[in-house]
């Protein structure tokens, strides 16, 4: 899962040059958050199988995980922006790992009182410390160094972000959903809530000493600065059409990944498909978030002798393609269909991004932000598709995200063409 950028900053060449050394034991420390968040995210496709069968939800009120949590996105990372301009980096991370800490707690009374509402208020919290994490460590990042190199280090970070949604699966598998179907016909609703109990609270732990080890950590001082030539230029960061054609694409490309990776354990238990318990199921759920992992790798590569933007267009063309062979197939070759969409998935985040910011200059800071409440999407587009699966059937609410991949094509051959 991509994280967020954030306020611009600032190092100078004396002071950068003099902390040379910490920088690569701050960025070996900031990987761990880039994994830990990655984690937190990709759990959500375990609880909403769990919960939906819990609470007897529909597809529709499943999505309302997804809602909660993305909103966040939306809600809170201005609000966090801003805060860690007063604050910086280093008190922001340890803030944002402390809330999010706090959120893993509050599903412990959500389960003692066995109320669906209350579990969305607890993923919310998390989520808001998930936000004020990733705008105080993306934008750290890409300041711990040469600027020449920002992109680079916060790509190899991102992949372990990567790592964190390909082994959330198995976690989530084996805790939770293993827990919750052992003996299952003898368990009552409330203790199949029970079961994420000890996950979440192990999961605070780990949130909780991660504070307080930042908080005592000797990282390197990154100043920011404020971008003032964007209030002194006469043009909005709203006048340029490729980055608000951009925002749309990070809007339906995490709407669609999201969306996906929501569905992915009860679309493997359908007949026509896999058929397997919610357990088994989560464990696949490794290949789709492992093949965003392996794919950036791909991309990266091959971006250097190809347009980002044909190279964006050839991936949704291609995720188009699995995912009618999902809708349209079934047994083994719909849910490998299913799942190697998130090998073309991999690039298109970071791409849509960065030709979304082409030739913005000092407005680059500003339209960041603008993208960052995009991610919205996440919010958005699952319950879209929950609302289809209720009313047309869970395979054939996978249209939902074909939609949002023929826009991310039409972005990297037309729409992210910077105006003169």
């Amino acid at each position: 899962m991509a994280g967020i950028q954030a306020p611009v900053t600032d190092v100078n060449s004396s002071s950068a040059t003099d902390a040379g050394g910490n920088f690569r034991f701050a960025l070996t420390a900031l990987t761990v958050l880039f994994f830990m968040w990655g984690f937190l995210t990709c759990l959500n496709d375990i609880l909403i199988p769990h919960l939906k069968a819990v609470f007897d939800l529909s597809y529709t009120q499943a999505m309302l995980i997804q809602f909660c949590f993305f909103g966040a996105y939306a809600t809170v990372s201005l609000p966090a922006g801003a805060l860690v301009k007063r604050i910086g980096y280093q008190k922001g991370i340890v803030g944002g790992l402390m809330v999010a800490a706090l959120g893993c707690l509050l599903f412990y009374p959500a389960a003692e009182s066995h109320s669906y509402p209350v579990f969305l208020g607890a993923l919310f919290v998390l989520a808001s410390g998930i936000t004020l994490l990733q705008v105080s460590a993306n934008p750290y990042v890409t300041a711990l160094g040469d600027p020449a190199t920002a992109s680079s280090r916060l790509t190899m970070t991102q992949a372990f972000n990567s790592l964190g949604t390909t082994l959330a699966p198995f976690f989530g598998g084996v805790l939770i959903l293993s827990a919750a179907t052992v003996g299952a016909e003898a368990l009552s609703a409330d203790a199949e809530a029970d079961a994420v109990k000890v996950p979440y609270l192990m999961l605070a732990g780990v949130l909780a000493a991660l504070a307080i080890i930042f908080s005592q950590l000797k990282l390197p001082q990154i100043e920011m600065h404020e971008d003032k030539a964007v209030a002194e230029e006469g043009n909005s960061v709203w006048s340029h059409r490729h980055l608000v054609l951009g925002a749309v694409g990070i809007f339906v490309y995490v709407g669609a990944e999201v969306s996906i990776g929501s569905f992915l354990v009860n679309f493997l238990g359908l007949d026509s498909v896999a058929a397997m318990e919610e357990a088994k199921a989560a464990h696949y759920i490794a290949y789709y978030w492992g093949g965003a992992m392996v794919g950036r790798f791909i991309g990266a590569a091959v971006m250097r002798t190809v347009s980002p933007g044909l190279v964006l267009a050839f991936n949704a063309v291609a995720a188009i393609l699995l995912v009618f062979a999902a809708i349209l197939g079934a047994g083994a070759m719909a849910m490998w269909a299913i799942l190697l969409v998130g090998l073309f998935n991999s690039i298109m985040f970071p791409t849509i991004f960065s030709l979304a910011l082409q030739g913005l200059g000092k407005q680059a800071g500003q339209a960041s932000g603008v993208l960052c409440l995009a991610i919205v999407g996440g919010a958005i587009v699952p319950l879209l598709q929950g609302v289809v699966a209720d009313t047309a059937g869970l395979q054939i609410s996978f249209l939902v995200p074909v939609v949002c991949y023929a826009y991310i094509a039409y972005y990297g051959l037309k729409g992210s063409k910077v105006a003169h």
